[in-house]
């Protein structure tokens, strides 16, 4: 979870779950500040749709689609597919594919494998009371179901002192700055945006706009500007 970019052999393990700080195997109380806001709420069939670029070229897609079961009820699905290269020849590629299950506001479940140029990673994850009890290839135990997961698209992970990793059950450590009020361009439309910063080993930048719908992504490492550019509002 530490890795950073290689020239070539990219480590994409970066683009779907910032490498923080890892946690001691701790009994952990709150993870969400006080005052954060309130989660976007996704109706049926939403699908959030980035195309990712390193240094402004296509390097590969994240999205996360929903299945809305009930008014307090429903799974978002991660899926991110990377790939570097020379030519033709595919040089590094990366796939995750994640299932969070969320019931009144809080995660209740969570399944997620990752391919990371050859490298496996796997996280499962289910409720048991007011806890959430993880079995994954970097972390087994159990912390609080009002965990928030590494997947972006909930606002909370910007108000969180530790995040839970999609990628392999990790307990990530987080700390975060508040940037300011920017302007992002969506589908060639300008949509206002909270700019956060959350920084570690590795400083990664987020924006949500008023909505708290999660617009945009970017990071630098060894020099390579990795950016999601989202498709359309949503």
């Amino acid at each position: 979870m530490t890795k950073l970019f290689l020239p070539i052999a990219l480590s994409a393990s970066l683009i779907a779950v910032p490498a923080f700080a890892d946690t001691s195997d701790e009994t952990i109380a709150s993870t969400v500040m006080e005052g954060a806001p309130a989660a976007w709420q996704p109706e049926d069939g939403d699908t959030i749709s980035f195309k990712v670029l390193r240094k402004g070229k296509d390097f590969g897609t994240h999205t996360v689609s929903f299945d809305v079961t009930s008014d307090d009820e429903f799974t978002a699905t991660s899926t991110v597919d990377l790939r570097a290269g020379l030519g033709p020849i595919t040089m590094f590629r990366y796939e995750l594919e994640a299932t969070e299950t969320w019931k009144d506001g809080k995660l209740v479940g969570l399944s997620g494998k990752t391919n990371d140029d050859g490298d496996g990673e796997y996280v499962e994850a289910s409720a048991d009371g007011d806890m959430l009890t993880i079995d994954g290839s970097a972390y087994s135990g159990t912390v609080p179901v009002g965990i928030i997961p590494s997947s972006h698209w909930n606002i909370g992970e910007a108000f969180s002192t530790k995040i839970l990793s999609t990628e392999s059950g990790e307990i990530l450590d987080v700390s975060v700055e508040k940037i300011g009020r920017e302007t992002v361009s969506v589908g060639g439309e300008d949509v206002e945006a909270t700019h956060y910063r959350l920084v570690s080993d590795l400083t990664v930048d987020l924006w949500y706009d008023d909505e708290a719908r999660w617009v945009k992504l970017g990071f630098e490492a060894r020099g390579q500007q990795i950016d999601y550019i989202l498709n359309q509002l949503y």
